[in-house]
């Protein structure tokens, strides 16, 4: 999903959790809600959403009767530390699921999360959003896959908890998801993608 400016709706003051909650709940679009600012979300072009669908099948189908599963971007990540609410194009949350107040909306505790690059969002997802990112306990991994070529940064904690970036730019290789210890080939994930010459 590509995030806009604030939403020119809400954009004439500061709203707080609460009022942000209750409007995205009667809400017929996404928005994301950081430091008090609502921002509206628009919809994504081809590439993207066949590199989600291709990711959200592989990573279903290895997962298939264990505790993580992927899930798409309709599901709403809350980081209680700097206040975002943000819909990551994927997450993989493992057991036990949780959330805010227990609600079963926002949830807390994501162990990798997968944002498919587009132009509009690229700088913004590679810096911006993984620092935030950075601020939830429970995240291990962070994959950034690009929409216009092949290539995958896939930024992992490493046993000295510090961020460690792997990248992949070949259909032969294979991305692990590390913490889950699981992986999928660089060509699966970008099956009937029509990439730029």
């Amino acid at each position: 999903m590509e995030v806009q400016e604030p939403a020119l709706a809400y954009s004439k003051r500061y709203y707080t959790i609460e009022e942000y909650l209750e409007m995205e709940n009667e809400a017929t679009e996404k928005h994301e809600y950081y430091k008090g600012e609502i921002f509206a979300m628009s919809g994504a072009k081809l590439n993207h959403n066949t590199i989600t669908s291709n990711l959200l099948t592989g990573l279903g189908s290895i997962l298939n009767g264990k505790s993580c599963r992927p899930y798409g971007s309709d599901m709403r990540i809350h980081i209680e530390k700097n206040s975002l609410f943000t819909y990551p194009d994927i997450s993989v949350i493992c057991k036990p699921v949780i959330s805010l107040n227990d609600d079963k909306m926002n949830v807390l505790n994501p162990t990798i999360i997968i944002e498919v690059l587009s132009p509009s969002t690229r700088n913004y997802d590679r810096v911006s959003k993984f620092q935030l990112y950075r601020d939830i306990p429970s995240l291990k991994q962070y994959i950034m896959v690009d929409s216009d070529a092949m290539h995958i940064e896939a930024h992992h904690i490493n046993e000295n908890g510090n961020w460690e970036l792997r990248e992949y730019n070949n259909p032969e290789d294979v991305l692990l998801f590390q913490p889950i210890n699981e992986s999928l080939t660089v060509s699966s994930i970008y099956d009937g993608v029509e990439l730029k010459p």
